[in-house]
C-alpha cells in the first residue's frame, strides 16, 4: 500500500515550519537564556549583599519576589501592545529596557534601591515570555507548537546550567572600585542590550515579512493561522469577549496550575545556591558548577516528556506525572544530609521544569486566538506571582527559623494538589469547549 503524496499546501507548511524553527528558534532560545540569567542571577549574591550592604534573608527574599509583582501588573498590557505594535519592535524594546535595569542592579546601595530596581526589572521584562508563546501561534501549526514551546522553555534550564559557572566566574572580577557581584550584574545586563541588534534584524512580525520564506510558504502559514482560528470559532459557536473568558473556570484553573509550578521553580532557583553551600568548602565557581547539575537533568527531562506527550497524547496525564515527581523530590530534599538534599532537588527538577513545558499546550488549544495574547499573558502573570511568594516566604522562614524545610514541605503539597487539578483541565482537541452561560452574556 502506497502513501498518498503530500499536497503542495501541506508540503509548503511543513517546509515553512522547519524554516521558522531554524531561523527564529535559536535567537529566541538565546534571548530567553539572557532573560532568565538576568532574572535569577540574584541567587548567587545573597551572601555578598548581606556582607557588603547588610541585607538580611527576609529583605533578600522580598526583593527577589518584587520582580514578579510588577511583572504580573504589566504583562497583559505589554502583550496586548505587542499585537498592535508588532513582535519585532516590541520584543526588541523589552530586551533593551530589561538589559538597562539588569545592569543598574550593580549600583544597589541598600534595601530601598534593591526593591526599586527589582520592581523595575519586572516592568521591563513583562510580556517577553507570553509574547513569544503568542508569536508561535502566528507562525507554527498546532502540531508543532508543543515541541517549539518545550525547546523554548529549555532556554530557562539552559540558562540555569550556564548561569552558575558564568556567574561564579564573574564574581571573581574586580577593578574600578567595583566588587565582583557588581561586575556580574553589569556584564550580564550589557549582554542583553547587545542582543537587541540581532532581535531587530532577525525577528519579523508577520510571515509575509520573512524574506527567507517562499511565497507558497507564506501563503501556507497565513492559511494555517486563519484555518485554525476558524476551527476555534466554529467549535465555540460564538465570539468570546476577553471579559467573558476571564470568568471561565478553566482560565482560573490554568492560573492556579501555573502558579503552583512557578512556586516550585523559583523557590529552587533562588535558594538552590544556599542549599549547595550547606555542603561546605566550596568556592563561588564550584557552587555554580553544582548549581548547573539539576538544570542539566531538567533539560533532558523536558525534551523526553515532550516526545512522550507527542506520541501518547494525554497532556493532562503527563503534566500530573511531572508534578508528582516534583513533589516526591521536594519531600526528600528536607533531609538533614546536605548531599542527599541536593540529590533530591535534582530529582525534583525532573518534574517541575518538565511541568512548565507540558502545561502550555493545554491552554493554547483551549483559547480563541483573538484573545489568546491577553489570556496567555494573564495566566503567565498571575502564575508568576508564585515567584513572589516562594522566595519571600523562604527568606522569612530562614531568618525566623534558620531552616527552609517548612517551605519545602509546603511546595510538595502544592505540587500534589496541582497534579490532581491537572485532570480537570480541558482543551478543544479532546474536550467540548466551554461556552459562556447566558447570564454572563447579559452581564457584558
Amino acid at each position: 500500500m502506497t502513501t498518498a503524496p503530500a499536497t503542495p499546501a501541506a508540503s509548503a507548511l511543513d517546509t515553512a515550519a522547519a524554516k521558522v524553527n531554524r531561523h527564529v528558534m535559536p535567537l529566541f532560545l538565546l534571548m530567553f537564556v539572557a532573560n532568565y540569567v538576568d532574572r535569577v542571577n540574584l541567587g548567587f549574591v545573597s551572601n555578598y549583599l548581606h556582607t557588603d550592604l547588610g541585607m538580611g534573608a527576609a529583605a533578600f527574599g522580598l526583593g527577589s519576589g518584587l520582580f514578579f509583582v510588577s511583572y504580573a501588573i504589566f504583562e497583559v498590557p505589554s502583550n496586548l501592545l505587542m499585537v498592535k505594535v508588532g513582535a519585532r519592535a516590541w520584543l526588541t524594546r523589552i530586551m533593551f529596557t530589561w538589559g538597562i535595569v539588569a545592569a543598574a542592579m550593580a549600583f544597589t546601595r541598600g534595601e530601598t534601591s534593591f526593591y526599586v530596581l527589582r520592581f523595575l526589572l519586572g516592568v521591563a521584562e513583562a510580556g517577553f515570555f507570553p509574547g513569544v508563546v503568542y508569536y508561535f501561534t502566528q507562525w507554527l501549526p498546532q502540531r508543532e507548537r508543543g515541541k517549539a514551546i518545550a525547546v523554548f522553555l529549555g532556554g530557562s534550564a539552559l540558562a540555569s546550567v550556564v548561569c552558575g559557572p558564568i556567574t561564579g566566574a564573574l564574581l571573581s572580577v574586580s577593578g574600578l572600585g567595583l566588587h565582583g557581584w557588581q561586575w556580574m550584574f553589569l556584564i550580564e545586563g550589557l549582554f542583553s542590550i547587545a542582543l537587541c541588534v540581532a532581535s531587530w534584524v532577525l525577528v519579523k512580525s508577520h510571515p509575509r515579512d520573512a524574506a527567507w520564506l517562499t511565497d507558497a510558504e507564506k501563503d501556507a502559514l497565513e492559511t494555517m493561522v486563519a484555518t485554525e482560528q476558524a476551527e476555534r470559532e466554529a467549535a465555540a459557536g460564538t465570539r468570546l469577549p476577553l471579559g467573558t473568558l476571564l470568568r471561565d473556570p478553566q482560565i482560573l484553573l490554568f492560573c492556579f496550575l501555573y502558579f503552583a509550578i512557578q512556586l516550585t521553580i523559583y523557590a529552587a532557583t533562588f535558594w538552590l545556591p544556599t542549599i549547595i553551600r550547606r555542603m561546605g568548602g566550596l568556592t563561588d565557581f564550584e557552587v555554580g558548577l553544582y548549581n548547573a547539575i539539576p538544570w542539566l537533568i531538567a533539560m533532558l527531562a523536558m525534551y523526553g516528556f515532550a516526545l512522550l506527550s507527542t506520541r501518547w497524547r494525554f497532556q493532562q496525564g503527563w503534566l500530573a506525572t511531572a508534578l508528582v515527581i516534583a513533589a516526591i523530590g521536594l519531600f526528600a530534599s528536607t533531609s538533614a544530609s546536605p548531599v542527599f538534599s541536593f540529590v533530591a532537588i535534582c530529582f525534583s527538577a525532573l518534574g517541575f521544569k518538565a511541568a512548565a513545558s507540558l502545561f502550555w499546550p493545554i491552554p493554547q488549544g483551549y483559547l480563541d486566538a483573538r484573545v489568546a495574547a491577553g489570556v496567555i499573558a494573564l495566566i503567565n502573570s498571575l502564575g508568576n506571582l508564585g515567584g513572589f511568594f516562594a522566595p519571600a516566604a523562604f527568606g522569612y522562614l530562614q531568618q525566623r527559623t534558620g531552616s527552609i524545610s517548612g517551605g519545602l514541605y509546603g511546595l510538595a503539597v502544592a505540587s500534589l494538589i496541582a497534579a490532581a487539578a491537572a485532570f480537570l483541565t480541558k482543551n478543544q482537541r479532546t474536550n467540548r469547549p466551554w461556552t459562556p452561560h447566558p447570564e454572563q452574556h447579559k452581564a457584558l
